[in-house]
């Protein structure tokens, strides 16, 4: 044979092997780019209007806006010189590149979980498949003493952190485990819908028993029938979890309408229905409170009597519920609440955003809407249109007629929630940290007294 010939069969054998390897990268890619879809990473690393990934995005929490990062392969102002190492460091211990801490606001807690071969995807997809964006965010985490100090995460980390790989359940079907990987792990469930104690720990013992993100209501997903979702079945969940209407519960709002938009909705069918299997299985968590579903309230009512042929008061602060209702939600929401468009302008009873005890969710939608990705919003906000006042009257004719009855809206509520940046503050925690570090420095300075006396004596 000639030469040319095997040198001829030599570049062909080589083309085919590059178009393999080429191949397994880019499946490991776009394993990548599913696992990181499920773990909502562009949800938070993307600020409105900004590119995907390149951070800024203000995250709401107890102690003011933390602001998330670029994490886009850029070399000057993302991860792009992050080693497998250093990404897989952060995604299970919360730790950067320079070795500082993250801030818990990055569930790390959760995607400690996420097993190596993943986490290597993931590596793979965020260093090749995300464009690079060489621009910093245009604010940074300024959080007040002494939450400054990144150093003293560590201790918490120490604490509250369990940083080990899901491990599986031998009692339980690959299709549980499957939803518990992902449920624990990359989606996160606990982080929002977990209450948190008075160091901002989860509370494993009321796990996934609702909690609160700026502002919002995470509620109760165990499998309590009353105070969580016991009574919905497995489909209503993944057909919840895939964006579309689920008669008779109530759409998405507020960061769960990001999660379902960003994230939940692309997962495959198999994905979603392992996730509502294990989600159905979670140990009930109760309030004794609480005697029915919060899809359960109402019924079809109206107060058309009350104000049929009644002036507008000159005050519009004084205008009563019914009058508010008639004039913003009825064109919508129809005159008895019973909705309209199949469920598109859902009914306002058997509706869960005025069926918990936390009537946050209901004030945030009433003044900030309902916006969903890609498509026209579900419903407009009104903060701009209508007074605390009048919030707080619509508000508590809503829970009254068609929702829990004992469930409350006051205007100190409305005030706070209007700014959704203020919306989760929370004072008690700082005064907490404060107190605890005052004390741990007169114990130190005590015992340093206690020493040098003693050396006197000596």
């Amino acid at each position: 044979m000639s030469t040319t010939f095997m040198q001829s069969v030599g570049l062909a054998a080589a083309m085919l092997a590059s178009t393999s390897v080429f191949a397994a990268d880019s499946e490991h890619i776009e394993r990548g780019r599913y696992l990181a879809t499920a773990g909502d990473c562009v949800a938070c690393h993307t600020a409105p209007g900004g590119k995907p990934m390149a951070g800024g995005l203000a995250l709401a929490s107890p102690l003011g806006p933390i602001y998330s990062t670029n994490i886009t392969p850029s070399k000057v102002h993302g991860i792009g010189n992050y080693t497998l190492e250093q990404f897989s460091d952060a995604l299970r211990h919360g730790k950067r590149a320079d070795g500082a801490n993250l801030y818990p606001a990055m569930p790390y807690t959760e995607y400690a979980k996420t097993s190596d071969e993943d986490i290597a995807a993931m590596y793979a997809y965020f260093m090749q498949g995300v464009e690079a964006v060489d621009a910093a965010p245009a604010h940074t985490t300024a959080l007040p003493f002494p939450f400054n100090i990144r150093a003293s995460l560590g201790v918490w980390n120490a604490l509250f952190h369990d940083a080990t790989p899901y491990q599986a359940d031998a009692s339980q079907t690959p299709e549980w485990n499957r939803g518990a990987y992902l449920s624990q792990g990359l989606a996160h469930c606990t982080t929002c819908h977990t209450p948190r104690t008075t160091l901002m720990a989860e509370d494993s013992k009321r796990s996934l028993g609702g909690g609160e993100v700026g502002g919002w209501y995470a509620p109760n997903i165990t499998s309590d029938a009353q105070s969580g979702i016991g009574n919905w079945t497995v489909q209503e969940l993944v057909q919840y979890m895939s964006g579309q209407p689920v008669p008779g519960k109530g759409p998405a709002a507020g960061p769960m309408a990001e999660a379902v938009d960003h994230s939940l909705k692309h997962l495959t069918p198999e994905d979603l229905k392992a996730i509502a299997v294990y989600i159905k299985s979670v140990p009930a968590v109760g309030d004794g409170r609480v005697k029915q579903g919060a899809d359960q309230f109402g019924q079809p009512v109206d107060a058309l009597h009350s104000i049929r042929g009644v002036d507008l008061p000159q005050d519009y602060d004084a205008m009563t519920g019914a009058q508010i209702y008639d004039g913003y939600c009825a064109s919508c929401h129809q005159v008895q609440g019973q909705g309209s468009d199949g469920d598109g302008l859902p009914a306002l009873f058997h509706n869960t955003s005025l069926g918990h005890a936390n009537s946050n969710n209901l004030v945030n939608v009433v003044l900030h809407g309902i916006h969903r990705v890609g498509t026209d919003s579900v419903m407009p906000g009104f903060a701009h249109e209508l007074s605390d006042q009048q919030v707080t009257e619509l508000s508590n004719y809503l829970l009254t007629s068609y929702g829990n009855p004992d469930a409350k809206v006051t205007k100190q509520q409305v005030a706070q929630l209007r700014d959704p940046a203020t919306a989760g503050a929370n004072t008690t925690l700082l005064t907490l940290a404060r107190a605890g570090m005052a004390v741990g420095v007169v114990v130190l300075l005590a015992l340093v007294g206690w020493l040098l006396a003693r050396r006197r004596k000596g």
